[in-house]
């Protein structure tokens, strides 16, 4: 009677109490404080302002570490909770499919707000910039060389990513393994092409509103290409320990999921601000 009065008589996920979503918070919190001083090394004072500006980007790093840390074990008590403890039951992955899709939804918003403000300058050129876009003093990059090899690239991937779930779907480990390992390769390559096109730009972050809505635009998307990519890579080594079923395999399709949004995003960026804002 003692474990009837105790067995889950509901198909939902009752989350015990975590010490994450505190940690994280406080994370966020340090991230922020350590990136303004970044930005600001004479927040604390002229005192220390020389001090400061002496440990260069590892405050970025030392304000990063802490969140990354909570990040990891937080989802690692989440794998746990549904491979190994059986809570994501067809009604929980429900609800992490409707939070999946709304934090894609708010992606979706955070890009309009840069597309917003690049149509704003280019369709109605202001007379600081000479009243023509691009302005004058503005190189722009050829559309159709680095920009299209890495769109190439990007949609190469979003394929590769499909062919990884038909692949898991069937429940053919190899060639889930083979083929989410390409699409890593694939986000690595448009990376460093993406790092090489910044190096050689003609231009610079602060120069007018062209460079700072390019840079806060492509940018923003490429950070989102990294992330995109460890999430695959973590994919990838879920698959290789055996975590993910036929019937059951959530996180791959949220990675998937969020690595077509970021082809997406990526080609109204090559369309309006590569080919068309030049």
């Amino acid at each position: 009677m003692a474990n009837n009065a105790h067995a889950k008589t509901h198909p939902y996920h009752l989350v015990d109490p975590s010490p994450w979503p505190f940690l994280g918070s406080m994370a966020a919190l340090w991230l922020a404080f350590m990136a303004l001083l970044f930005m600001h090394p004479d927040m604390l004072g002229e005192g220390s302002a020389a001090t400061v500006r002496g440990l260069g980007v590892w405050k970025i790093i030392v304000g990063l570490a802490p969140v990354l840390l909570v990040m990891a074990l937080w989802w690692r008590d989440v794998v746990r909770e549904g491979e190994y403890q059986g809570h994501h039951t067809p009604v929980v992955q429900i609800g992490l499919r409707y939070g999946m899709a709304l934090f894609i939804a708010s992606e979706v918003m955070f890009f309009v707000a840069f597309f917003w403000a690049f149509f704003d300058a280019s369709l109605y050129p202001r007379e600081a910039i000479g009243g023509v876009w691009p302005p004058k003093d503005i190189q722009t990059f050829d559309a159709f060389e680095l920009p299209f090899l890495n769109t190439l690239i990007l949609l190469l991937s979003g394929c590769t990513v499909t062919w990884a779930h038909h692949e898991l779907i069937e429940g053919n480990r190899a060639k889930v393994l083979q083929a989410l390992g390409i699409t890593v390769l694939l986000g690595l390559s448009f990376t460093a092409l993406q790092a090489y096109e910044y190096s050689h730009a003609a231009f610079g972050f602060r120069q007018n509103i062209y460079s700072s809505t390019f840079y806060m635009a492509t940018g923003f998307h490429g950070f989102h290409v990294m992330v995109g990519t460890i999430f695959l890579a973590v994919c990838w080594f879920r698959v290789w320990l055996g975590h993910f079923k036929p019937n059951h395999h959530f996180g791959f399709e949220a990675a998937a999921w969020y690595w077509h949004f970021v082809d997406v995003v990526w080609l109204f960026l090559f369309v309006c601000i590569y080919w068309w804002g030049a």
